[in-house]
């Protein structure tokens, strides 16, 4: 395949003006500042995609991709209506649940929280709750015993120094009617599992308990708060909740897991396209050593620029071989970086060589995901870049005249 000879001459004007020394210092320093810019450029994003997923995967877990409700206020047929919700091609799994907010107490120690009572034959087909639980099973809860059991989250249990097997209080605010006026509603439940999430809002404000239980004590009969659903694409969430109502009837409605965080996932979005922004501005630093590597390139070639073209090469020609040659560094550096950046991921994911203290992120290192996207984003940017670095030092070249460097020859 026979190669242009414009980039052919822009490879012999990378190199070393003395033979065999291979490519010039000047070239170097150009292209390792684009490896560099691309480097930083893809670590950053790879760990801010980290955070992203981690944070999702935790929401996630406590949490179902759609969450069916009522305008009425419950939902009374519910075993009648995941029948219908399973129709739905979309959808994987279905559960009912019961939402509430009470008080927990143990001793002198009190903490508002929300009750959920959940069934675990239907909970574990819409969410991962049950890989959280450190200590207990999530079958406890329908364990014989005296007193009804409840799971609640690590930092509730140190904030309430309670354990596994011990007695604690739950409170309702909404009570019932009695000589003294408003009574508040209070029941004894039995630890029999903690569970840990990985974020503070759930670990210390949410308590689980059975379905059974929870309709006993907000006295719901068999009416329950809504109905969970794990969809096969957690993207598509959306079409599934507008598909609700056409299924249900108009009294129904749903909320996916992108509405109910949708200012967490926003404010991170904006997060990370604000440091893409910036970043950016390290392989915009690197272009400009691409400007002054071929101006002064366009200054040590004169005498080579006037020959060609003495020999009929256009100004375009001239224009393209330094285009090419700022191109070649783009791309070598481009390339580079983003291997060098792919490893770098790679070793900080899998070796785990950035630990981070787990009491204050939830995360004993810096999570790292690759996204064939984001390298893609980061590519083309800095092969436009140092595109656009060349226009300069081209135009320059191709307005030479080429008379003045072979008048003393």
């Amino acid at each position: 395949m026979n190669l242009p000879y414009q980039l052919l001459i822009a490879i012999r004007y990378l190199r070393s003006k003395r033979k065999k020394r291979g490519i010039s210092f000047n070239t170097l320093i150009t292209t390792g500042g684009v490896m560099l810019g691309v480097m930083a450029l893809v670590v950053v994003l790879s760990v801010m995609s980290g955070f992203h997923e981690d944070l999702r995967n935790k929401i996630l877990g406590v949490n179902a991709h759609v969450v069916v409700l009522n305008f009425k206020g419950g939902i009374s047929d519910y075993e009648g209506v995941i029948r219908k919700l399973k129709g739905i091609k979309q959808v994987v799994g279905a559960s009912p649940f019961v939402l509430g907010q009470v008080m927990i107490s143990k001793g002198r120690n009190a903490h508002g929280v929300f009750l959920r009572g959940i069934d675990p034959s239907y909970e574990t087909s819409t969410t991962t709750i049950r890989k959280h639980i450190k200590v207990g099973r999530l079958e406890a809860l329908y364990s014989e015993q005296k007193l009804p059991g409840v799971i609640i989250g690590n930092e509730l249990a140190s904030m309430l120094n309670a354990y596994m097997g011990d007695v604690v209080n739950i409170v309702s605010p909404v009570g019932e009617v009695g000589p003294m006026g408003m009574l508040p509603r209070v029941r004894r439940f039995r630890v029999v599992g903690i569970f840990e999430i990985g974020m503070y809002e759930y670990d210390a404000n949410l308590i689980l308990c059975s379905l059974k239980s929870a309709q006993e004590f907000f006295k719901t009969g068999d009416t329950v708060t809504g109905i969970e659903l794990r969809v096969r694409d957690i993207y598509r969430a959306s079409e599934v909740r507008q598909l609700i109502p056409r299924v249900l009837g108009r009294s129904f409605f749903a909320r996916d897991w992108m509405q109910m965080n949708r200012n967490l996932f926003s404010a991170l979005k904006l997060e990370k396209f604000t440091m893409f922004v910036i970043l950016t501005l390290i392989v915009l630093v690197a272009s400009f050593n691409i400007v002054s590597t071929l101006i002064m390139n366009v200054i040590e070639k004169q005498r080579e620029i006037a020959i060609l073209k003495a020999m009929g090469a256009t100004n375009r020609g001239i224009m393209t071989i330094f285009v090419f040659q700022g191109l070649v560094i783009g791309v070598v550096g481009t390339v580079l970086g983003i291997i060098g950046g792919y490893l770098l991921c790679y070793i900080i994911g899998h070796y785990q060589i950035i630990k981070l203290p787990a009491d204050v992120y939830y995360l004993s290192h810096l999570p790292v995901k690759v996204n064939p996207s984001d390298f893609m984003l980061v590519s083309v940017s800095a092969i436009a870049i140092s595109l656009l670095a060349t226009v300069y030092p081209a135009y320059q070249a191709a307005k030479l005249n080429p008379v003045e460097p072979l008048r003393y020859e």
